[in-house]
């Protein structure tokens, strides 16, 4: 989930817009986590399909 899309419970604002001090901690919490953890899971569904044709095609060359 991107943080984009979370309400804060303490301020009852977008976490993106980091208007309260538990907003940003929470912001910048999420940012560190993982390079992944920002994609849509469509773009996650994509690249998975790219990977798995890669891999089709190596194994019918081989």
């Amino acid at each position: 989930m991107t943080f984009d899309k979370l309400v804060c419970a303490n301020c009852a604002a977008p976490v993106s817009e980091g208007r309260c001090p538990v907003c940003r901690a929470n912001r910048q919490r999420m940012q560190q986590e993982s390079p992944l953890a920002g994609l849509s899971p469509a773009t996650l569904i994509a690249l998975l399909i790219v990977l798995i044709g890669a891999m089709a095609l190596l194994a019918h060359q081989a």
